[in-house]
């Protein structure tokens, strides 16, 4: 072969060596993928039912009767009645007296009218009215008054009475309980008969904001039985 032939090969074959090369640069280094967003997890936030409030465990509804005793020596007792009010008033004879009025100092002249009993600040006049019957064929033991306890907001409210038995309060037509069991009301006798039952008021001193619907009288009607009414 002659040299000319042989130094073109050459030529065309570095030729296609270089433009191999030039077609075929070298590819990019691959690119790693963004990472993903992190988006913390809010937890869902479910509201508890709020239990509806109640008064007492197991307290009654207004007249409903609860029974105790044994025997022939078993009653029934209820409350029938609430009033809640800013304060009361009475009427004493025994201090509408003229003796009285003058043995307290200042002469105040004979009130004919009604005294006013206000409560301490802040606080309203509870009127509870129950009712007790024996309904046995033997005398029954009432509860003292003492043993009827409002119980509202974790705490408790012992009665408060009136001075005794000759007031007279106003636009109330039942005595206070105390009086209906005997005087002094630290004990008492219920003899069988509705007619005979013990029906009268109880007067508590409680906080003027008082919710009734949360409120309950509580009371030990004997040794084996308790019983507790809602007041509102």
């Amino acid at each position: 072969m002659k040299p000319v032939h042989i130094l073109g090969i050459l030529v065309i074959a570095i030729a296609l060596i270089f433009c191999a090369g030039c077609t075929n640069s070298p590819s990019a280094p691959p690119q790693s993928a963004p990472a993903a967003t992190i988006v913390p997890t809010v937890p869902t936030t479910i509201a508890t039912p709020v239990p509806t409030a109640t008064p007492f465990p197991n307290a009654l509804a207004m007249n409903q009767l609860a029974t105790f005793g044994k025997t022939d020596r078993t009653g029934t007792a209820t409350v029938y009645k609430v009033n809640l009010v800013p304060d009361y008033s009475y009427s004493d004879p025994t201090f509408n007296s003229p003796h009285v009025q003058s043995q307290a100092g200042d002469a105040l002249g004979i009130q004919k009218g009604y005294n006013t009993q206000k409560p301490t600040a802040g606080n309203a006049f509870l009127f509870v009215y129950v009712r007790l019957a024996n309904t046995g064929t033997k005398g029954l033991v009432a509860p003292s008054p003492g043993q009827f306890i409002v119980n509202y907001d974790g705490k408790s409210y012992s009665y408060s009475s009136v001075i005794d038995s000759t007031v007279t309060l106003a636009n109330i037509r039942v005595p206070q309980y105390d009086y209906t069991i005997g005087r002094g009301g630290v004990s008492g006798n219920i003899n069988p008969g509705d007619s005979n039952s013990a029906d009268g008021f109880l007067i508590y001193e409680v906080p003027a904001s008082i919710d009734l619907t949360t409120a309950a009288l509580v009371v030990q009607l004997d040794t084996d039985n308790r019983a507790a009414w809602a007041l509102g």
